[in-house]
Formats: C-alpha cells, structure tokens, sequence
C-alpha cells in the first residue's frame, strides 16, 4: 500500500456504507444486506467489489435513475425444485442473497434447489452467495452476465460480460472452498484497481480492434465503454492457449444467466439506449446441492479438506516455496485485515468525502480529511 493510504475498520466503513445506501432511498435492512456483500469483498481483501464500487457503482446509478433503491422481489415461477425471480432492477445484492436463499430452502427439503433471476443489477462478489450454501453444508453455484466486455476468440468486439461461474463448498479448514473468478483473464473491476494505482496493465489482458494488446489502464476504461476494447476470455487472445475456453464458459454463464429466466443478453446489457442510459437488466442464477442427500457432510469436508491439503503439499515449482487452494488467500487476507480494517487509497478517499459532503454524513470523521 502506499504511503497515502490509510486504514479503516470495518464496523466504520460498513455503518458509512449503510448510511449512504439509505441516504439515497435504499431501506434500511436492504441497506445493511447491500452493504455486508461489500464489505465481506473488503475483508476478504477482493478491493475490486469492496467499497471501491460504492460511488461509481451503485450510488452513481441510483442517482441516475438506473437502478431502482426499493427492491421489488417478484415470483414469477415456482416449483418445489426451482424459481424464476423478477428483480425488476432493484438492488442486486438484496435480489440475490433472497434468491440464493430459496434455492438453499428448497436444497434442504429435496436436496438440490436453483433460482433464476431476470431484471436485476450487479450483486457484488459472487462467492458471497456460495458462501451461503457451504455455511449450510450445501453447495453453492452461482453465475452472473454484465454488460459486454469479452471477444469472442479471433473477434475483437466485446459480446460477453466477465460471466463469472462460481463454487463453494465446505472443508474441514477454517475456511470454505471458493473459486470465484471472471471468464475473462481480468475483470473491470481490477482494471479499476489498476486505473486507481496509476498501474499499467500486462499484456494480454485486453485486445483493441487492431487485434493488439492494450495496456493504458484509463483507455481501456474508456475503450471498453465505447466498444473499441475488449478483455481477452481465459486462456488469452486465440486458440494457443486454449482462449476458446474461456469463450466457451462465458457462454455457458451467458446462457444460464438469460434463456432459463427470459432474460437480456449480449448487446442488451450495455446498460445505452438510443445514446441515454437505461438499467443492465442483468440475470444470475443460483444452486444449492444437499451434500447430506449424497454422504454425511462431515466425510465430505473430510475428503475435500483431505484434496486441498495433498494439493498444498505437492512439490513446489523452483522458487517457489507455497502452492495455494482457492479461497485460501482471502481467507489469509482477513487474518491480516481483521484488526487493520479496510485500505484507503487516495482515489477511493476523494470519493468517500464527496459522499459524506453530497449526502451531509458530517458524523464521519475521517483520519484523511
């Protein structure tokens, strides 16, 4: 961190979050939910979903009329197995953990249970949700479209969104397995992080439409809007190395998160209509797997913790001296936030005292003001 970043705790920084969120007309429990899935990206030390999307994200958007701050959950389908959900573009974190939550219910009475959600907006890190079935002893699987940021391999317009596919289950450790990542190499949310720092971005991450590699953090912010950049699917530019895979997953979240609900896709979540903003319209969908309805759920954190440990204790490649699991590093990034709290750049400090100026939080006392 840089000499200019300052450290907040988290029971501060959450309690500011939900003020702001009620400020700009986001009920108070709405509010506390939107503001747990931020602040568990935060402590999880995922600082592209944390905070860092509180201004540009979500008050941004409510302020400018696409996205609704009163969540209108709707059910527009339901079985004992399954639910299609209408979100009707309110707040995507509140749509989602509701969502997630059914699919869990309803995994415990017949022992698996999926939810998909239409007209909804972006709901944070997907493992938050994940995370909700491995506390059951459940398996969580989530996936979610967003507005066009992926080419296709051997294209270079950007048809797909990030589409992360996301797992969690849980282990015998201290912490859950979680694998949630985008389909592309990158997301914008670390583009972000990047543009925030001054940080040039490595090569690969984003292709122009010259077919070559763009490494200009705020152009590609740009470009990306304007549809003459986009991020490159896992795997990277072409088939060599197996970008079509990427593609291929991005696809498969593309699908899952649109036909099952009736949802948009593609070009009709870029979030413009006619030149004027309109709301994303995003879809998600949620699993819930009763590990019980296969094996008692203590042997199968046994197993699993059994896997990830045999994994960590294979041979090290020269010069390095640890191998990692998925959700290992968040899990290590709260051990060493937990007394710290949150890290304050110098970009995310501007926008948090614009909020507490615009929204008159003069309760808040920050040590950068």
């Amino acid at each position: 961190m840089s000499e200019k970043t300052y450290w907040i705790d988290f029971d501060t920084m959450e309690q500011f979050m939900v003020d702001v969120f009620m400020r700009i007309g986001v009920p108070e429990e709405d509010a506390r939910v939107c503001a747990e899935v931020l602040i568990t990206s935060d402590k999880r030390g995922i600082d592209s979903h944390g905070i860092g999307r509180l201004k540009p994200i979500y008050y941004d958007r409510i302020r400018l009329g696409v996205q609704n701050p009163v969540t209108e959950f709707e059910i527009i389908k339901e079985g004992p197995t399954t639910a299609v959900i209408d979100g009707h573009d309110g707040m995507g974190h509140v749509i989602s953990k509701r969502a997630m939550q059914m699919a869990i219910d309803k995994a415990r009475l017949y022992g698996m249970g999926m939810v998909a959600v239409r007209n909804s907006t972006h709901y944070g890190i997907a493992g938050y949700y994940t995370m909700m079935a491995a506390q059951e002893g459940m398996i969580g699987i989530t996936g979610t479209n967003a507005r066009p940021s992926i080419a296709p391999t051997f294209g270079v317009e950007n048809m797909l969104g990030t589409n992360p596919l996301v797992f969690g289950m849980p282990t015998d450790e201290a912490f859950p397995f979680v694998i949630d990542c985008a389909t592309s190499i990158t997301q914008r949310g670390k583009i972000e992080v990047y543009d925030r720092e001054g940080k040039t971005l490595p090569e690969g991450w984003v292709i122009g439409e010259d077919g070559e590699p763009k490494t200009d953090a705020t152009a590609v912010l740009k470009d990306l809007v304007k549809g003459t950049a986009a991020l490159s699917p896992l795997g990277g530019i072409g088939e060599v190395t197996a970008g079509y895979k990427g593609y291929g997953y991005a696809t498969v979240v593309e699908i899952l998160s649109a036909a099952l609900q009736g949802g948009a896709f593609l070009k009709g979540l870029l979030g413009f209509e006619n030149g004027k903003p309109v709301p994303y319209h995003l879809g998600h969908f949620f699993m819930a797997i009763d590990i019980s309805a296969f094996i008692d759920v203590e042997s199968f954190k046994k197993t699993t913790g059994d896997i990830l440990r045999q994994l960590r204790a294979s041979k090290k490649a020269p010069g390095y001296d640890r191998i990692y699991t998925a959700g290992e590093k968040e899990y290590l990034a709260w051990l060493e936030r937990k007394d710290k709290g949150v890290p304050v750049n110098e970009a995310l400090q501007k926008d948090m005292l614009t909020l507490k100026k615009e929204l008159n939080l003069s309760q808040y006392q920050f040590p950068f003001e």
